[in-house]
């Protein structure tokens, strides 16, 4: 969405957008600190299952982009898609967000660190690491923006094939 925001509206205007995105990965992570400690702890087997899920959602989303049509050119007026608070909410059903929230909390943070001003620096660094990398999504979307507009299915194409390259990496976990 970063990317497609400042493809339609342009790098500024999308900017709103992707500072939301940081403060609801900040929100989000912090819960999957909280959430894949007490998930470890009660239930140690689910790991499998929540990569499955995952994969599934990733491999939903693959099938959409690749059913995608290009957009009509609306770089004058705003969607609310382009706000502070769409991009907070959307963390919230972020499935891939909190994918790697919990997955680099309870991999890389929670077996080492386990008082709060630690996990709430992670935290910080992860969502900050967020913010940065959709940025960088938002300034391509908004200098290739021709080129997505122009070659659209093949650029379709290629980010679904990732996915399911993304979801195939995920369940093959599963058997190695």
């Amino acid at each position: 969405m970063s990317m497609s925001n400042a493809a339609k509206y342009g790098f500024r205007k999308s900017f709103p957008f992707n500072v939301g995105v940081w403060l609801g990965f900040l929100i989000v992570v912090a819960l999957c600190a909280v959430f894949s400690t007490l998930l470890y702890e009660l239930i140690p087997s689910i790991k499998p299952y929540m990569l499955v899920l995952g994969a599934v959602y990733i491999l939903w989303l693959a099938w959409s982009i690749w059913r995608d049509r290009p957009h009509e050119d609306k770089k004058r007026g705003l969607s609310s898609t382009t706000t502070v608070f769409a991009g907070t909410v959307l963390q919230f059903v972020n499935v891939k967000g909190i994918l790697y929230g919990m997955t680099t909390m309870s991999s890389f943070v929670l077996p080492y660190y386990r008082d709060i001003p630690t996990i709430a620096l992670f935290a910080v660094i992860l969502a900050t690491a967020g913010f940065l990398c959709t940025l960088l999504w938002a300034l391509c979307g908004s200098v290739f923006e021709r080129f997505f507009k122009n070659y659209s299915k093949v650029v379709n194409a290629v980010m679904a094939l990732l996915l399911v390259w993304c979801a195939w990496t995920m369940v093959s976990e599963l058997w190695a």
